[in-house]
């Protein structure tokens, strides 16, 4: 295996450019290129993997994307790289060749996809509990086949694991019923990141990428020879400056996923939809709700979906819903998709621990573009293999499919354009082809980081992870801290290793808006909105300095994207919830007294109390008291670990410590002790005691 990778990787003879173009200056390739071979609409992981295909063949290639690389369903997926096991379950039970073929396309996909991205992907074990004896077998023979179809390509081998091992990896499992569990080895990466790494690869070997370049309309001429209308290019807009430009090309691919059907609506009003979407919801939830370093999996739901938890990005995935949906550029999570995952969660855990809804730190609904035939009516039953196929005037659709095969689809389409359009190009090269970053990667990386810049060994892990062997152009602009350590790297939020350098670096990626540097280029709206909320008036400022923003670009930058924490990643929904006071059992006189001690440090009435409202009542106070320190008491009471204490929460406290449950917490004694130091100055008129006039 591992021979054909490297000679299909050295016959690709283009020269890397070490720098990729900015993307003013691809704009204007765009615009002053008389003619492309290929042009590809849509910046997901299936255009990105057709424009890398296409320009590592000798093709001159052109992706035009509306939105960012990556902001539809390639950054909303469950971030496996997987063979799937429950279509091998189906190909074994229907004795289906195609599903099998699909399999042993993935399995072969994924190994490829952990080779030439190492950085960004990693096997991940993943159990399976078996709470009857007769699934044992049933589950291990099914597992062992997954294995044995990967052949020389299986990652490590599945094995059994007793009662009393399950319960070791995951205490946290429902014990009773519980016979065993199998582990098996499937892929993870980062889904947004790989994608984008894609896309800088592709332009690395010169291919035109574009983000915010929407096409309005496609170009058609009349052929000749046979007086057939052909498609011959695209009319486009720059969604950033509001120009718009025709862009010529001899094939036009349309890679859009969801949006298929317009895009072949645009080519012939009468065709028929081929685009059946489905939404799947994943919520997000604190690291200790999966296994250490293993995804939990159960392939029998109580309505036969797929449940898991998986751990990711030190935090935990839960999902996931398949429910029909219409198309939408914003997809939303709902609070029914939000509790039937919790729901779900519940039945696995053990009974002492509670699952609560602020819990979910962010949420995401992300819609499966599934291609069907028109007659069918299920979701679940419509086959994920990818369709290609070329309409009268010559766009070639490439649609369905799944994250994990995108390069093996991207090959398929190219290999059709090439055959309909007459272009002249040799095979696929892809296979074995690094992506940006992976080159001179190696596992100890981050180590020299963390030695040559004092950078955190966190947040050089997680640099090494995120850009590969780039991660050094990032350090190299990290700003010193003036402490002792870490020397470098100023964090965007403490708990989270992401740093301002990023930020930086994140416009070179071609990252436009706060949208794209919160949610694609770090994944801090995915793994906590309201961290996310926290950073963004300092990613916007950074942005602003780099793109020349005026003072009102950085207001509209700030409200789109707490619009887009709010709505699309789930901070709506959780900001929703009413409090919950069964848990709280204390005399309505109580509540009241607390209630006003909480609102002498919640001055906005926002609900929630940060670290700034602490420190501004300890300075009327004249009390000093670091602000690590500070996060690290607000973080003792901060139950859900959003970085702040809901009046909830506070209540929850005052109710435990009054039950004797909880003794010696330091927030309860620093708000009791500054409300007396208030009550004996409250002298002092309240307008006068601020700014000082």
């Amino acid at each position: 295996g591992t021979f054909v990778h490297v000679e299909a990787a050295e016959a690709v003879a283009v020269p890397i450019k070490d720098h990729f173009p900015t993307r003013e200056q691809q704009i204007l390739t765009l615009k002053t290129t008389s003619e492309f071979d290929v042009l590809v609409i849509g910046g997901g992981a299936t255009g990105c993997g057709c424009a890398l295909d296409a320009v590592t063949r000798g093709l001159k290639t052109a992706l035009l994307e509306r939105d960012d690389f990556s902001s539809g369903t390639s950054s909303r997926s469950t971030k496996l790289i997987h063979g799937g096991v429950r279509y091998l379950q189906k190909a074994i039970m229907n004795l289906d060749l195609e599903q099998y073929k699909i399999v042993k396309e993935s399995l072969a996909e994924r190994a490829n996809l952990l080779e030439i991205a190492p950085h960004l992907s990693a096997p991940l074990p993943i159990m399976l509990p078996v709470y009857k004896w007769w699934q044992l077998p049933y589950y291990w023979f099914g597992i062992k086949l997954y294995d044995l179809v990967a052949g020389s390509q299986c990652l490590r081998s599945s094995y059994v694991l007793s009662k009393s091992r399950a319960l070791e990896h995951f205490p946290m499992l429902r014990k009773d019923d519980l016979v065993g569990a199998i582990v098996y080895y499937d892929g993870q990466h980062n889904d947004a990141r790989m994608n984008l790494a894609i896309a800088l690869t592709a332009a690395r070997y010169g291919a035109a990428t574009a983000n915010y370049a929407e096409v309005l309309r496609l170009l058609k001429s009349r052929d000749p020879a046979s007086g057939k209308e052909r498609v011959c290019g695209v009319h486009c807009r720059d969604v950033l400056t509001g120009q718009e430009f025709d862009v010529k090309a001899k094939c036009v691919i349309n890679a859009t996923g969801p949006f298929t059907d317009s895009v072949r609506k645009m080519d012939d009003q009468e065709v028929p939809n081929i685009c059946q979407p489905s939404a799947g919801v994943h919520i997000v939830m604190p690291e200790y709700y999966s296994p250490d370093n293993m995804g939990l999996l159960d392939p029998a739901t109580s309505d036969g979906r797929v449940i898991f938890f998986l751990p990711w990005e030190k935090m935990t995935i839960a999902g996931t819903t398949d429910s029909p949906t219409d198309v939408t550029s914003h997809p939303i999570p709902t609070e029914e998709d939000i509790n039937f995952i919790l729901n779900e969660v519940r039945n696995y855990l053990s009974v002492d621990v509670e699952v609560r809804r602020g819990d979910v730190l962010a949420a995401w609904s992300g819609i499966r573009p599934l291609v069907t035939d028109p007659n069918s009516k299920d979701t679940q039953s419509i086959s994920r293999n990818h369709v290609v196929t070329i309409s009268e005037s010559g766009l070639v659709t490439i649609a369905g499919g799944k994250w994990t095969t995108y390069r093996s689809m991207a090959q398929d389409t190219i290999d059709a354009a090439v055959q309909a359009h007459g272009l002249k190009a040799g095979s696929s090269k892809t296979i074995g082809l690094q992506l940006q970053g992976a080159e001179d990667w190696s596992p100890t990386l981050y180590i020299r980081l963390v030695q040559d810049y004092g950078l955190e060994s966190e947040v050089a892990q997680h640099l090494a992870s995120t850009y590969g062997d780039k991660a050094f152009e990032v350090a190299k602009i990290a700003q010193v801290t003036g402490k002792r350590w870490p020397i470098v790297g100023k964090r965007l939020v403490s708990e989270f290793p992401y740093i301002e350098a990023e930020v930086v670096y994140g416009v070179k990626e071609y990252a436009r808006t706060a949208v794209d540097m919160i949610s694609r280029r770090t994944r801090l709206a995915f793994l906590n909105v309201q961290a996310a909320e926290e950073a963004l008036p300092r990613i916007v400022d950074i942005m602003g300095k780099e793109l020349n923003w005026s003072e009102q670009k950085k207001k509209e930058e700030l409200e789109a994207a707490k619009k887009f924490l709010y709505y699309e990643m789930g901070y709506k929904v959780k900001s929703d919830q009413l409090t919950d006071s069964s848990e709280i059992s204390l005399l309505p006189s109580d509540i009241e007294r607390y209630k006003k001690r909480f609102h002498m440090f919640d001055k906005d009435k926002k609900g929630f109390i940060t670290i700034l409202d602490v420190q501004r009542v300890l300075e009327s106070i004249s009390v000093q008291i670091a602000e690590n320190t500070l996060h690290d008491i607000l973080n003792e009471v901060d139950l859900n670990k959003n970085g702040q204490v809901e009046l909830n929460e506070f209540l929850q406290l005052m109710s435990a410590i009054q039950k004797g449950h909880i003794s010696g917490s330091r927030l309860a004694v620093l708000m009791k002790t500054a409300e007396e130091n208030l009550h004996r100055r409250a002298v002092i008129p309240v307008d006068r005691s601020g700014g000082g006039l």
